[in-house]
């Protein structure tokens, strides 16, 4: 197979009636590792909005289970993608999220960010360190995927084209990040897991190279000091290295979902979708009697 036979192949596709399925050439062929990083860091963002970082500190759960919430989240929306909206599995995994959801006081508004930026961070990590920048089939694909997923999950209002997603979602950031010590918390449990995964006296050298991806909004919002330009500069160009040396390898035979990623684990002996993600008590931290309905489902 040819470097650019997949992308031929998502070109001859229709991008509204197949998006999942090339959305998940994308996500499992052409750009596993991306993905994975860009979704890491879209959910990252999404902590300087102070509702939403004090929701999620309330918690407790990506403060004091961190690596299991990262797990779950990885799994479920993953299992979406690798098997699609009607199949058992999907409809599975779209359950557990929003019987999650419900148990929480979360505002509609917020929920449509997260959902932007699940949109617009993979293409401009892609764009920027990918092996080749982001086709618009494939892009357009990527917003009715998530387009789709919204409408599973109830969200109202939900932007049309990527690139009202990601209008919605640069007017949002610079209207809502701002300070937050809770919203603090979790970021900084979040970059230690990402620490975690790696020999331990790496351990400052990745916070210092996940700092300098950050855009300064995003460093404002926690009052981390921005990284040197010179450090900035030499992490990025290592990502663009990267990107290029993958540019020569063959293309990939064999699919890579993030269920397979050495970063998952908290399951060695397995897991049942039913079976991830919280299931709040009513009067413990951040949940709201009134919200509870854990056996509702779309």
């Amino acid at each position: 197979m040819k470097r650019f036979a997949r992308l031929e192949q998502i070109r001859r596709m229709d991008p509204y009636r197949q998006a999942t399925e090339i959305h998940r050439l994308m996500v499992a062929y052409e750009f596993p590792w991306d993905f994975t990083r860009a979704l890491e860091l879209a959910l990252y963002r999404t902590y300087a909005v102070p509702g939403i970082g004090r929701l999620l500190a309330g918690t407790a759960e990506l403060t004091d289970r961190t690596q299991k919430r990262y797990d779950d989240t990885s799994l479920l929306l993953d299992a979406v993608v690798e098997h699609g909206f009607g199949s058992d599995r999907g409809r599975t995994a779209i359950r557990r999220i929003n019987q999650m959801h419900r148990s929480y006081d979360i505002h509609d508004d917020d929920m449509r960010y997260v959902l932007c930026t699940f949109v617009v961070m993979p293409k401009r990590w892609i764009d920027a360190y990918g092996w080749r920048r982001m086709s618009r089939h494939e892009t357009v694909a990527g917003a009715v995927h998530y387009r789709t997923l919204g409408r599973h999950m109830g969200i109202k209002d939900i932007p049309e084209t990527y690139e009202d997603f990601e209008e919605y979602l640069d007017a949002y950031e610079e209207a809502h990040f701002a300070w937050d010590e809770e919203a603090r918390r979790v970021s900084d449990a979040t970059l230690a897991l990402m620490a975690s995964w790696y020999p331990r006296p790496l351990a400052p050298l990745l916070r210092t190279a996940t700092l300098a991806l950050l855009d300064d909004p995003l460093l404002a919002a926690f009052r981390y000091t921005p990284p040197s330009a010179a450090t900035r500069a030499c992490v990025r160009r290592a990502l663009r290295l990267r990107g290029r040396v993958v540019r020569l390898l063959p293309p990939r035979r064999a699919p890579h979902f993030a269920r397979q990623n050495r970063e998952i684990k908290s399951y060695p002996d397995g897991y049942r979708l039913a079976d991830l993600g919280t299931r709040p008590v009513p009067g413990v931290r951040g949940c709201p009697v009134r919200h509870v309905d854990v056996s509702a489902a779309e």
